[in-house]
């Protein structure tokens, strides 16, 4: 059963997942520096797996539609380690596309309803693209 309370290990993973998104944007801004892009991936990873739960987090990134993106998202983080980081970059860009690509519909609902950003996203031209893809996972 899936427990929508805060508790303390909730609280760590999103503020792992917070800090792995910002050092991994560090990373870019600084040209692709492999050490904060890589702390940034295990950041991320760790939070994401705190928040869901580890037995959770290895289901979800093992189901059979999602190995593509974690075999990529895998095989990034690798080349992002061992010093390639703009190819490891494309790779876990694109794993990430394919893993989240469920969650996208959701994520145009909430980003309409933000004040400043909700105009945007409710003009005719982006609402069509957006009501283009809603419900819809990305092709593989």
């Amino acid at each position: 059963m899936v427990s929508f309370e805060m508790n303390d290990r909730k609280k760590i993973g999103l503020g792992l997942t917070g800090f792995g998104i910002f050092f991994s944007f560090l990373g870019i801004i600084f040209f692709f520096d492999k050490g904060l892009l890589a702390m940034g991936n295990i950041l991320f990873i760790s939070g994401v797996s705190l928040t869901i739960g580890l037995k959770p987090a290895m289901q979800f990134f093992m189901k059979p539609q999602n190995f593509k993106g974690t075999i990529s998202f895998g095989v990034g983080f690798f080349f992002v380690v061992i010093g390639w980081p703009i190819i490891g970059m494309i790779l876990e860009t694109y794993g990430f596309v394919v893993l989240f690509s469920g969650f996208w519909p959701t994520l145009a609902v909430f980003l309409q309803r933000i004040p400043f950003l909700g105009w945007v996203f409710q003009q005719p031209y982006v609402r069509s693209l957006l009501d283009r893809y809603r419900g819809r996972r990305v092709p593989v």
